[in-house]
């Protein structure tokens, strides 16, 4: 009997990226914020956003939710087209996005679970108890007990608000979650346990997250792809994997913390 030689079984193919942005420019009262942004935001990865204030992160991050629209470039989810806000298409693709704000963004007159479950009976028409039910899970997800439901968020530290926040994007099972600073504010060992929360939500509900940080240990540590920006362009972007050798002198002293270098370099010029 004559063998025959086998197929070669390809390699799995490289899933398309999650986000792509292309072109993007976006100015306000005639000052340039976005300026020519492309970016490729990996599927199920955790990618990092990094720069100086002020340099257009947050509405980029608005940019890829629609709740600011671009006056140049486009943005693709999953493919297709971010949808106008406004439409009941925007609707349904904020069903599949979590976003987690700088400053908590919870509603002081809801309580935990009211905050957490807002969007399943307001868009998904679950009710009350159910929504109370999917709240304590998200809950349990970011180590927090059932009996933080019935409060209120003056009642929580600013880690367990945080913790709250990132249930709430978690809510309704989101493909993609985009946090902003998620850890600000937040002493050493409480950023370091939300981070690594953050890694096994994205695990748990197999998301794609893209954060904004301040913290350069988490940039360097806690996540795959970087993003560095700069008066609203991206600059660089990488493996984090060492990051610290990467070559590029803005990443490395805003990495590094260094008050001389590029950055300052160009402030200077500008006020001049």
């Amino acid at each position: 009997m004559t063998l025959q030689p086998r197929t070669p079984i390809p390699p799995p193919a490289t899933p398309a990226p999650k986000v792509q942005i292309s072109g993007l420019s976006k100015s306000f009262a005639g000052k340039q914020v976005l300026n020519d942004v492309s970016a490729d935001v990996l599927t199920r990865k955790k990618s990092v956003l990094i720069g100086p204030a002020a340099s257009g992160k947050t509405v980029l991050f608005k940019c890829i939710t629609g709740l600011c629209i671009p006056d140049a470039g486009t943005i693709m989810v999953d493919g297709k087209p971010v949808p106008n806000i406004g439409t009941a298409e925007h609707s349904k693709f904020m069903l599949d996005v979590g976003v987690c704000f700088q400053q908590g963004g919870l509603l002081d007159s809801l309580t935990v679970w009211e905050n957490i479950g807002f969007k399943l009976v307001q868009a998904l028409g679950l009710d009350r108890e159910q929504a109370r039910a999917v709240a304590i899970e998200k809950l349990g997800m970011v180590d927090l007990p059932a009996t933080t439901a019935d409060l209120l968020p003056s009642e929580l530290s600013g880690g367990m608000q945080k913790r709250v926040g990132i249930a709430r994007a978690l809510a309704g099972s989101p493909t993609l979650l985009l946090l902003d600073e998620p850890t600000a504010g937040l002493d050493p060992i409480t950023t370091n346990t939300i981070n690594k929360l953050i890694t096994r939500s994205m695990i748990d509900i197999g998301a794609t997250v893209l954060s904004i940080t301040s913290d350069m240990d988490a940039a360097r540590n806690d996540y795959d792809h970087l993003f560095m920006m700069n008066e609203g362009a991206i600059i660089w972007n990488g493996p984090t994997k060492g990051i610290d050798q990467c070559g590029n002198p803005y990443v490395e002293q805003l990495l590094n913390g260094r008050a001389q270098g590029p950055i300052e370099m160009r402030l200077e010029a500008r006020d001049a």
